[in-house]
C-alpha cells in the first residue's frame, strides 16, 4: 500500500513528539511504502531532515507556508465564478458551513494562474464588502481587506501544490495538513485517515489569545479560521483517531462525527530503557525535562517551578534535554531567565539520545500547556522515573491510571502554576521511598497498557482495512 502522510510542523524537521511517532510508525511497517507530505513554516528548512529517513519512504514532497510572503498577485481581474462557489469562498472566510469540494474545485482551476491572483481580484474584493456589512461592521474595511489576505494566502498556494497519487492519505493533524489530506481524497477518490495527537484548533486558539501580532477585534476571525480547517478535516476523514478520551470527547464537541473515532494510545518499548546509565554514586538530586525549548512547552514555567526546588533543595541540578534551535529568540529568554534569578545548575543540553540521560535523572518534570499523549512521559515510565506533569493532554491518565490498580507514576499540577508545580518536585526530592514506588507503578503501567507493539498492530489493522475497501469500491 502506497500512504501519504501529511504532516506539519513536525517531521523530517523537528524531533521528538510526532515526529517521532511517524517516525516509529514508517519504520514498523516495511510492508508499505510511505510519501511525506511535509509542511513547514518557512523554506529555509528545505532539505533540513533531522531524521534518516526509513528505506520505504519514496518520497518527502516539501511545501512552506512563508511562500505568501514573495506572492503580490495582479489587481482588478474578474472571475466568471457560479454562485454556489461564491458562497463557498465566502464561507472560507467568514467561517459558516464550507463546502471544501467547491473550494477545491475553484481554487484549482485553470482560471486562476496564482492563487495571490483571487485575493487581488474585484471578486474578493466584493466578498470582503458584503462580510463587512454583514458580519463585521465594527472593523475598517482596509484593515479586514489585507488581514484576510495574509490570513488565507498561505492556505490558497497550499491547495494549488501537486498532491501525489496514493492508496490512504493519512493526516497526523487537522490544519493546513488535514486540509491538504483532505484535498488527495477529493482529487483521487481515496480514503482519509486523520491521526490527532492534540486538539490543533484549541492550540492555535490558545497562540492567538495571546499573540501581540493580531489586533484584538481580529482574534475571533482568526480563531474561526482554523477551527474552519479543522472541519475540513474532520468531514472528509473516512476514520478518526485519536489518542485517549478526552480528546475524544473534544473532537465530538468539535462537530467530529463519534463514529468515526476510535483510541489508540501511544506506545513505547520497555525492554529499551533496561540497564540505563546512572549517575555517579554520591550526586545530588538530579531533575529533567524531556522537551523542545519552544513556547507551548512553557519553559519559563519550568524554569521559575526550579527556582523554588533551588530555595528548598540546594544542592538540585536540572537537566532541560531537547533541542532549542526551533525558536532561538524563546531559547535566548529562557537563558535570560535563568540569569536574572541567579539560578544556578540549570543545563541546556541541545539535543540529546534520551537513553544516555534518562537513567541518571531521579525525577522528571513537563510544563507544558498543551500536548496529546507525551512521549516524553512514556519513555519516564519505562525508565522508571516518578514525573510531575501540568494538567494538559492525558498526563492525568497516565500518571494516576484510568480503570486501573498500578497505583500513581507522578503528580500533575496546575498549567503555569510554577509554585505547585515546585513544590510536587520538592515533595518527592524529599522522599526516596515515593520516588521508587511512583517509578515502579509507572513502569508497569506503561509495560501492560501502551506497548509500541499494541500501538503499531492497531494501526497495521487499521490500514489493512482501509485497503479491504478501497479494493471493494472499486
Amino acid at each position: 500500500m502506497r500512504i501519504c502522510l501529511v504532516a506539519e510542523g513536525s517531521y523530517p524537521y523537528i524531533t521528538g513528539g510526532v515526529s517521532s511517532w511517524i517516525h516509529s510508525l514508517i519504520r514498523n511497517m516495511p510492508e508499505h511504502q510511505f510519501i511525506i507530505y511535509a509542511i513547514a513554516a518557512e523554506r529555509k528548512q528545505q532539505g533540513k531532515f533531522k531524521y534518516e529517513l526509513p528505506t520505504n519512504v519514496q518520497e518527502v514532497r516539501e511545501v512552506f507556508l512563508d511562500e505568501y510572503l514573495r506572492t503580490e498577485g495582479k489587481w482588478g481581474h474578474r472571475f466568471t465564478f457560479s454562485e454556489s462557489q461564491k458562497t463557498a469562498l465566502k464561507s472560507l472566510i467568514g467561517g459558516n458551513g464550507v463546502n471544501w469540494d467547491s473550494i477545491f474545485e475553484v481554487l484549482r482551476n485553470d482560471k486562476l494562474h496564482h492563487a495571490a491572483d483571487f485575493l487581488m481580484s474585484k471578486d474578493y474584493f466584493d466578498i470582503i464588502s458584503e462580510l463587512c456589512l454583514e458580519q463585521y461592521g465594527q472593523i475598517p474595511f482596509t484593515e479586514m481587506f489585507w488581514t484576510v489576505r495574509s490570513m488565507i494566502l498561505p492556505l490558497l498556494l497550499t491547495i494549488r501544490e501537486p498532491v501525489p497519487e496514493a492508496d490512504v492519505y493519512h493526516s497526523v493533524s487537522t490544519g493546513y495538513a488535514g486540509v491538504i489530506a483532505g484535498l488527495g481524497k477529493h482529487l483521487y477518490n481515496k480514503p482519509m485517515m486523520l491521526t490527532e495527537h492534540g486538539i490543533y484548533s484549541r492550540e492555535r486558539e490558545e497562540e492567538i489569545i495571546k499573540a501581540d501580532w493580531v489586533k484584538g477585534y481580529f482574534k475571533d476571525i482568526w480563531i474561526q479560521y482554523f477551527y474552519t480547517l479543522s472541519e475540513c478535516a474532520y468531514q472528509s476523514s473516512d476514520q478518526v483517531i485519536t489518542l485517549f478520551n478526552r480528546n475524544k470527547q473534544i473532537q465530538i464537541e468539535l462537530n467530529c462525527e463519534e463514529d468515526k473515532i476510535c483510541i489508540i494510545p501511544n506506545g513505547v518499548n520497555v525492554e529499551d530503557y533496561e540497564g540505563l546509565p546512572v549517575k555517579p554514586e554520591g550526586e545530588p538530586i538530579w531533575i529533567g525535562g524531556l522537551v523542545r525549548v519552544v513556547p507551548i512547552k512553557d519553559i519559563k514555567t519550568m524554569i521559575y517551578s526550579f527556582q523554588i526546588v533551588k530555595h528548598e533543595i540546594p544542592e538540585a541540578r536540572f537537566y532541560i534535554m531537547g533541542p532549542y534551535e526551533e525558536d532561538l529568540e524563546y531559547y535566548e529568554e529562557c537563558l535570560a531567565l535563568v540569569e536574572a534569578l541567579e539560578l544556578q545548575d540549570v543545563v541546556f543540553t541541545g539535543n540529546v539520545n534520551v537513553k544516555d540521560y534518562i537513567g541518571k535523572m531521579d525525577i522528571l518534570a513537563l510544563t507544558s500547556i498543551s500536548e496529546g499523549q507525551p512521549l516524553a512521559v512514556l519513555e519516564g515510565m519505562a525508565a522508571g522515573k516518578p514525573i510531575v506533569t501540568t494538567d494538559v493532554g492525558s498526563c492525568k491518565e497516565l500518571l494516576y491510571g484510568e480503570d486501573d490498580d498500578y497505583g500513581q507514576a507522578g503528580i500533575v499540577a496546575s498549567v503555569m502554576n510554577y509554585e505547585q508545580i515546585g513544590q510536587a518536585i520538592v515533595t518527592l526530592c524529599r522522599n526516596e521511598r515515593m520516588r521508587r514506588e511512583y517509578g515502579w507503578n509507572g513502569l508497569q503501567r506503561a509495560r501492560d497498557r501502551y506497548t509500541n507493539e499494541a500501538f503499531i498492530n492497531s494501526y497495521k489493522e487499521l490500514y489493512r482495512k482501509v485497503g479491504e475497501v478501497e479494493q471493494w469500491q472499486e
